[in-house]
């Protein structure tokens, strides 16, 4: 009799649980496609707004101004929802313990590539990264694959890549993405021969941080779709407030700013202009969501592509929050080495890019 039950127990779980999925992948599916009816719809929807609703005259600088932040902050918040949710599915593959797992005994290049490519999707800010530190160095993970990860995780994040694509196509994203990689493989591989740990802290490798249980494996695909959906519950309620105020800056750039004096500030011609975007950049403290839209309308003025892009890899690489907490486990030597030699990786792509295009 007990069998019985325990089957038919058994039956009415399944049963619920394949009713909660069915449920989830409708309400997803209806939900995108309201989302992409509104996202092929919005310039459209942003002219019938700007030029019938509030009838603002065309080409003032207050309609361009008006335009472009109307337009730009759906558009951007759209696209981060899209990408979040999807970066928040892979995402439930991943945990930090994993990551630690996964880097520990790697030798150097080959921990710094897998370093670098797991920064993308691995959940990072600037306040876990003294647990992430003390969790790898601990697992025996070299010095320079723990600086990889730490460049490439801040630095190329869904958050970056959905903006560029969003505002710059996908070629830029791409650019970015791969130029970002580029610098957390070489930097965290130079950190790595220059044999730097005796400036990490002693205290570091005396103490035994206590091994974290890894996270119960998610087996069901409803709990993968619950994890992106948590995800853009968090991302997006933390960014939004960054993407309007720097849609905001933009669009007073946009409409504003005149051309001729954005080029001769930011343009190829100013050969000091890509160390000056990166000296300026590196002690200020934003976010993707509040620094691309600024770049987007610089870009817009008349900057060129090298100097903007080693600007905005300068402020989101080189976190000056993340900087200040590291100084808990790094002696002053290391943090300058790190900062120094990530600068000049920047500076390199900037000119690089100045040079292409």
């Amino acid at each position: 009799m007990s069998v019985i039950i325990g089957i038919k127990m058994n039956s009415f779980i399944e049963n619920k649980l394949l009713n909660e999925v069915k449920s989830k992948i409708l309400t997803i599916v209806l939900f995108f496609g309201l989302w992409l009816l509104l996202y092929l719809n919005l310039e459209a929807i942003t002219n019938l707004l700007i030029f019938s609703l509030i009838d603002l005259t065309p080409k003032t600088n207050l309609t361009d101004a008006v335009w472009f932040f109307v337009f730009e902050v759906p558009k951007v918040l759209l696209l981060l929802v899209l990408i979040v949710f999807v970066v928040g599915i892979i995402r439930s593959y991943f945990s930090p313990e994993r990551t630690r797992k996964m880097l520990g005994g790697k030798k150097l290049f080959a921990g710094n590539v897998m370093a670098s490519l797991l920064g993308i999707v691995t959940p990072f800010c600037s306040c876990s990264a003294i647990p992430l530190f003390l969790g790898f160095v601990e697992s025996g993970v070299p010095l320079g694959v723990t600086f990889s990860f730490l460049i490439a995780a801040p630095m190329i994040n869904e958050v970056a890549l959905v903006l560029l694509f969003g505002l710059f196509g996908w070629k830029t994203a791409i650019l970015y993405m791969s130029t970002g990689l580029l610098i957390a493989m070489i930097s965290g591989y130079i950190i790595g021969i220059l044999k730097l740990e005796r400036y990490v802290e002693p205290w570091v490798y005396e103490i035994k941080a206590g091994h974290m249980e890894m996270a119960e494996e998610k087996t069901l695909f409803a709990e993968r779709i619950t994890a992106g959906l948590d995800a853009v519950k968090e991302i997006v309620s933390k960014v939004w407030i960054y993407i309007i105020l720097g849609i905001a800056v933009g669009a007073g750039i946009h409409g504003y700013v005149p051309e001729n004096f954005m080029a001769s500030l930011m343009g190829k011609s100013a050969w000091w202009s890509v160390p000056i975007a990166v000296v300026l950049g590196v002690p200020m403290y934003s976010n993707a969501a509040g620094i691309i839209p600024i770049v987007q309308a610089l870009l817009e003025k008349g900057a060129s592509l090298g100097t903007v892009l080693a600007f905005m890899m300068s402020v989101i690489g080189l976190s000056l929050p993340e900087t200040i907490i590291l100084k808990k486990v790094l002696k002053l030597q290391l943090i300058f080495a790190f900062v120094g030699i990530v600068a000049v990786g920047i500076i390199a792509v900037g000119y690089l890019f100045n040079l292409i295009y």
